[in-house]
């Protein structure tokens, strides 16, 4: 039997923040899956801290994964009212959390690259897409948009005729140089495999709080 809604925004430990399927968001009082939500414990320091694995020991509060919905948690005490205590939130929390949202992304993509499921290059990357070997294209924000065109070009044939693949762009080449330890990384492909589908799943979570959305399909 699925795990029931908590009736408050606080969890009471990190092994039922585990089970749970759904919790109450501590900013707009909605119900929402665990997988769309961070968990936010107490420092030592009386500070709100993301919990992005939702491991770190004490009780743990609930909030939609946008920056909007921690903007609110953050304008509205909401950390305070739900631990029931004096909670301090530092001015950058909003920064800080994205950022570690970023950084737990391009940990899987090295991760991924290193288990040999990423292929770059833009031929590399275009003959993964035309063979229906690639699950996700990865793109450069500041890749030409002319490589980007002929690319999501060929994605879009892979998906009238196979599957969907989604398209990553998130990242600047710098910081995919430095995940794959090598240089000028604009375009990517990776293949499937479970590496991939984490970095996937950390990257939708990236977009979703940075724009309230999911990994595009195009």
């Amino acid at each position: 039997m699925p795990a029931r809604p908590q009736d408050d925004a606080l969890d009471t430990g990190p092994r039922k923040a585990a089970h749970g399927t759904e919790r109450l968001c501590a900013a707009t009082g909605t119900v929402r899956p665990v997988d769309d939500m961070l968990r936010f414990v107490v420092s030592p320091e009386g500070t709100a801290v993301p919990d992005l694995k939702r491991r770190l020991p004490g009780r743990g509060v609930w909030v939609t994964a946008t920056r909007s919905a921690l903007g609110q948690a953050i304008a509205r005490k909401a950390f305070a009212r739900s631990f029931k205590r004096d909670v301090r939130t530092t001015p950058d929390l909003v920064q800080t959390t994205e950022r570690m949202l970023e950084r737990a992304a391009l940990d899987a993509l090295a991760i991924a690259y290193k288990a040999g499921r990423v292929v770059v290059g833009f031929a590399k990357v275009e003959a993964a897409l035309l063979h229906d070997n690639a699950a996700a294209l990865v793109h450069a924000s500041d890749a030409a948009p002319d490589g980007v065109r002929k690319l999501d070009s060929a994605a879009r044939r892979n998906r009238e005729d196979h599957r969907p693949v989604a398209v990553v762009d998130a990242f600047a080449s710098a910081q995919l140089d430095l995940a794959m330890g090598r240089s000028n990384v604009v375009h990517a492909a990776l293949l499937g495999g479970p590496e991939s589908r984490t970095f996937l799943a950390r990257a939708a979570r990236l977009e979703r709080f940075r724009t309230g959305t999911v990994v595009s399909d195009r």
